[in-house]
C-alpha cells in the first residue's frame, strides 16, 4: 500500500499541531522514501545530490537563508527546488513562509505544513512514524496476548479455542493485544510488532456469547495497544499420531515477515489446562532469553551421568588385583 502525504498528516497532525499552508492540495502525492532531511545546499542552487524523493524540512537556518536572497534570486532558487518531484514540506518552529514559497508550493501541488515544534523534535517524532509506515506489514488470523510481558501469538483453526484461552489468561491477570486479527509490522530487521485494528480494538468473539468488550470487563489493566511478537503457539487437536515434542532439544522455529520465531504447538485434548500451560511457554522463553535452557540442562546432567557411570564400570572392569 502506498504510503500519501495525506496518510503521513493522518499520523501526524495532532503530535507536530501540523497547519497546511496555502490550501489543501498535495495530499495525493505519494512517499518513496522513509528518510526525512533538510534540502543544504539545494538552495543554494547546487542540487547535483539532491534527495528530493524525502519528506523536507526547513528549519530556522533554512529560511534565515531563504530571507537574505534577493526577491528574484529567491524566486529562482524556489522554482528550481519545486521542480523536483518532493513530495511535501515542513516547517519548524512555528515560522513565517517566505515569498514566494507557498504560492510555488501551491502551483507545483506540494503541500506545505508547518509545526511550531523545535527542528529537533520534528525529526525525533518524525522518523519511528516513517519507519512504521514503511515497514513491511501483514494480516495474521490468531491471538496476541502478553503474559509475563511475553508475546504469545496463539495461531490454529477456526474454532479451536484461541479467544477462549486469551480470554482465560486475561482473567489470571494477562493483557490481551489483539483477537482473531493480528495487524503485524516489522521493526528493524528482527522485530515484530502487533496490534489490533483501529476499529476492533479490544473486542473478542466468544463462540455462544457473542461480542465483549475486554477493557469494559476487565479494566484497562487487562487491555495494550500493542506488543512484540515473540513466542508464536500453535493450537492442534489432538491425534494419537501427532508428532509431539518431548524434550524440546530441537526448537522448532516459523517465519513471518522474514523473521524468525519459536514455535510451540500444543495439542488439545480434554482436561489439559491450555492458560498454565501458555504461562509456563512465556516462563520458559524467558528463562532462554537470560540463557538458561532447561532441557539443555537436563540433557547435560544425563551425559555427564552416563559418562561417570561409564567410567565407574569400566574401573571396575580394571581392577584386576
Amino acid at each position: 500500500m502506498a504510503v500519501t502525504v495525506g496518510k503521513l498528516i493522518e499520523r501526524l497532525k495532532g503530535p507536530l499541531q501540523l497547519e497546511q499552508l496555502g490550501g489543501s492540495d498535495g495530499h495525493a502525492r505519494e512517499i518513496e522514501n522513509p528518510d526525512v532531511s533538510s534540502p543544504g545546499l539545494a538552495l543554494a542552487g547546487y542540487v547535483g545530490r539532491f534527495t528530493a524523493e524525502r519528506v523536507q524540512i526547513l528549519g530556522e537556518t533554512e529560511i534565515t537563508y531563504l530571507s537574505t536572497l534577493s526577491e528574484s534570486e529567491r524566486r529562482r532558487i524556489l522554482t528550481q527546488f519545486f521542480a523536483f518531484p518532493i513530495p511535501c514540506v515542513i516547517i519548524t518552529k512555528g515560522l513565517d513562509a517566505v515569498s514566494p514559497l507557498v504560492e510555488l508550493a501551491v502551483a507545483a501541488r506540494v503541500a506545505v505544513l508547518r509545526s511550531p515544534m523545535k527542528t529537533a523534535e520534528v525529526y525525533r517524532r518524525l522518523k519511528p512514524v516513517m519507519e512504521e509506515l514503511f515497514a513491511p506489514s501483514s494480516t495474521l488470523h490468531g491471538s496476541l496476548a502478553d503474559v509475563f510481558g511475553v508475546g504469545l501469538l496463539f495461531t490454529g483453526a477456526s474454532g479451536i479455542g484461541k479467544s477462549e484461552c486469551v480470554l482465560d489468561l486475561v482473567e489470571r491477570g494477562h493483557r490481551l493485544v489483539a483477537d482473531d486479527l493480528v495487524i503485524c509490522f516489522r521493526r528493524g530487521n528482527d522485530l515484530l510488532i502487533g496490534r489490533g485494528h483501529e476499529l476492533q480494538r479490544h473486542f473478542m468473539e466468544i463462540r455462544g456469547v457473542g461480542l465483549i468488550d475486554v477493557r469494559s470487563i476487565f479494566g484497562i489493566r487487562a487491555v495494550r495497544q500493542q506488543k512484540r511478537i515473540e513466542v508464536v503457539v500453535q493450537l492442534e487437536e489432538w491425534s494419537e499420531h501427532a508428532p509431539v515434542e518431548r524434550t524440546g532439544l530441537e526448537p522448532i522455529v516459523t517465519t513471518i515477515l522474514g523473521v524468525e520465531l519459536p514455535k510451540i504447538t500444543v495439542y488439545l485434548n480434554p482436561g489439559k489446562n491450555i492458560t498454565v500451560i501458555s504461562e509456563v511457554i512465556a516462563m520458559n522463553h524467558l528463562l532462554r532469553y537470560y540463557g538458561e535452557n532447561p532441557a539443555e540442562a537436563f540433557n547435560q546432567r544425563l551425559i555427564g551421568r552416563m559418562r561417570d557411570a561409564r567410567d565407574a564400570k569400566q574401573y571396575l572392569v580394571q581392577d584386576d588385583e
